[in-house]
């Protein structure tokens, strides 16, 4: 459908409100002060996708949005600067995480096709404050995290954290972990703000249970939850780091200079692939285990813009200088391969370790310069409109052992173009396209190619919708999309390659907002058209629906301040998923499932302190569900589990 619309038509169509920034938080939602006030249902703009300490909700989230993953095509921000995430921001250095896609991400300079993966940066403040959050589970996980704010001066404040924990996995697996945090937050003038931030974290003890990939086109067979068969020796160990500087500078006359540097990292200290391939009904399966010697993937990235803001009575113009880079290594294989034989998959596994000897491992490099100018043009009560266009500079090098040198280059022009229009006081009509050049992430652990980095990817993406306003509290947003991109998967050697090409058609719809003085709801849903072009598709040897994609999920969220007791309040959350495909060939697809959770909290003063009780129950009916790993390829998901935790701001 929005294949015959051109960029100009989109723009001429499309829509906003007032003057404001169509993705302004709503006015009855405060800014939280602690860890005690967060509550993702309360807080969320749209149904879209937001996260806010240990809560997440909404329809998607920083690994699938339209069907796609936006960190695997390179779509991180950090205060709206570009960040190649190797390693995902924790609470410790984000204070939330929202998804920008359809009208949320109106006004937002430089968007890409797969949406937007928004990081608010927890800065440190002028008031000193110190924050303990603890709990646990009924699997046995446990944890601690303490996080606290102290100014040092009139112009500068230090941010610190700290957190160490279990986890335990529904796949029987458990783990060890520690991280901790420091900022600053620096103002010598007030015109200038620097905050640099560094973060690490190691996880051992990480247990690596089976994926399950059975023979020909059926499921496993059920898979017993919370049971781990080893082999015990089977764990690796990982360190991981983000570090870096955001700066903001006004220089007067409307005039605004940000920036941000970045370094993120991901180590395997030793990591293991652990498969159960041809598993038959009678519960039996090859036993595979793969060890790979230490890896590393690095990245440096950041981004300089500069802005001038132009007042010109009920219009706002905005323009946007930016210049973005990146420069990712990484160094993996030189794997080791055991075939163990074949077994009972619910048998313990027991043999001694064996020794390891490892080959020569793969590098590859990739560097990539992008800058761009961009338009925001907001009339109040009129409508809105803006534009960008890029020129980016792609190279990756990639070196495997005993073949030359291989390298590729991209060097395309990139733009979008977005509008909105108020059609009246309560309704707005948007639009845009955009065009990208997006990472396609690296082929799975159970491919041919595996780690394999893949090729840069040209993606586009339209929307329209309207977003009406049933209330001032309550918000109605509805979107037709279409997104294209590349097809990988596994080909019929097992290499994970281009198939075709896919796109994804759909219809999403946000409500969210509040009900009454005690009610706020966050519902959504999608529904949606996946289908896979191409050669393989005409010959029959590729199914005409992509691999991992639903088409149609939902989910519904009520947050309920009761009457009886003050600071207490019920929450609950009912998300559906479609039937998910599962293989290449169509033949196999996990059903459809429907989980329901209810929590609830209770806010009250511990020793004079702000402090925060939540209680929740995940999976409420116990339902059993399999997660893809990969095409073919599956794991269990949670069954009932409890959970709870206390937030005091000290």
């Amino acid at each position: 459908m929005l294949k015959t619309l051109s960029p100009a038509i989109l723009l001429a169509i499309s829509v906003a409100p007032g003057w404001a920034q169509t993705t302004a938080p709503a006015a009855d939602q405060p800014a939280v002060q602690g860890r005690s006030e967060e509550n993702a249902m309360r807080q969320a703009e749209d149904a879209f996708g937001t996260s806010v300490g240990r809560e997440t909700i909404g329809l998607y989230n920083s690994s699938s949005v339209r069907g796609f993953s936006p960190i695997a095509a390179g779509n991180a921000r950090i205060e709206g600067l570009y960040f190649d995430q190797v390693w995902g921001l924790t609470s410790r250095i984000r204070r939330s995480t929202n998804i920008r896609v359809g009208i949320s991400a109106q006004g937002y300079p430089f968007p890409a096709p797969t949406g937007i993966v928004d990081y608010s940066f927890r800065k440190p403040g002028d008031t000193a404050r110190l924050a303990l959050v603890t709990g646990g589970d009924s699997y046995g996980a446990a944890y601690a995290e303490l996080d606290g704010e102290a100014p040092l001066s009139r112009s500068l404040s230090l941010g610190f954290g700290g957190a160490a924990g279990t986890n335990e996995y529904p796949n029987g697996t458990d783990s060890r972990y520690r991280n901790a945090a420091l900022s600053l937050r620096w103002q010598p003038v007030a015109a200038l703000e620097l905050v640099p931030f560094w973060h690490r974290s190691e996880t051992y003890d990480d247990e690596k249970a089976p994926s399950y990939l059975p023979r020909g086109s059926a499921l496993p067979p059920r898979i017993e939850r919370r049971r781990f068969n080893g082999p015990e020796w089977a764990d690796y160990r990982t360190t991981a780091m983000n570090g870096g500087l955001l700066a903001t500078l006004r220089a007067g006359q409307g005039w605004t200079v940000s920036g941000g540097i970045f370094r993120s990292l991901y180590a395997d200290h030793r990591a293991f692939t652990h498969l159960l391939t041809d598993v038959t009904p009678d519960r039996t399966g090859n036993r595979r285990l793969i060890v790979d010697p230490p890896a590393e993937n690095s990245s440096t990235s950041g981004e300089l813009r500069a802005t001038r803001t132009i007042a010109e009575g009920p219009r706002l113009h905005k323009v946007h200088l930016s210049v973005r880079a990146r420069d990712r290594q990484r160094r993996y294989d030189g794997s080791q391969s055991f075939d163990l034989g074949r077994t009972p998959i619910d048998a313990r596994y027991d043999a001694p370790q064996p020794d390891f000897v490892f080959g020569e491992q793969t590098r590859d490099r990739t560097r990539q310069w992008t800058g761009g100018v961009a338009y925001d043009g907001r009339w109040r009560n009129v409508g809105e409109i803006g534009f960008s266009l890029q020129k980016t500079d792609y190279r990756k090098r990639l070196q495997k052992p005993g073949l030359p040198l291989a390298t590729a280059e991209d060097k395309p022009w990139l733009y979008n173009a977005t509008a909105a229009a108020h059609l009246g006081r309560d309704l707005v009509a948007f639009g845009s396209f955009t065009r990208g050049l997006e990472e396609s992430g690296v082929a799975p652990s159970n491919a041919l190619n595996r780690n394999e980095l893949l090729p840069a990817i040209r993606t586009t993406q339209g929307d329209i919708g309207l977003r009406y306003a049933l209330w001032p509290d309550m918000k109605l947003v509805a979107t037709v999309f279409d997104l294209r991109k590349p097809y990988f998967n596994f080909d019929a050697g097992n290499r994970y390659a281009q198939l075709g090409d896919v796109q994804n058609r759909g219809l999403e719809v946000s409500l969210a907002g509040r009900l009454g003085p005690r009610l706020n709801m966050v519902a959504g849903a999608v529904l949606s058209r996946p289908r896979a072009t191409g050669e393989g598709v005409r010959l029959g040897r590729v199914g005409a629906r992509p691999v991992g994609m639903s088409r149609r999920s939902a989910e519904l969220n009520l947050d309920w301040r009761t009457p009886w007791l003050d600071g207490l309040s019920l929450d609950m959350t009912a998300s559906h998923t479609g039937a998910i495909t599962a293989t290449v060939d169509n033949r196999v697809a996990l059903p459809a499932r429907t989980l329901v959770s209810l929590a609830g909290r209770y806010r009250f003063t511990l020793l004079e302190r702000p402090a925060s009780l939540r209680v929740a129950v995940s999976n409420l009916f116990d339902t059993f569900g399999l997660e893809l790993r990969g095409a073919g390829a599956y794991d269990v998901i949670n069954g009932r589990l409890v959970q709870a935790y206390l937030s005091v701001d000290l």
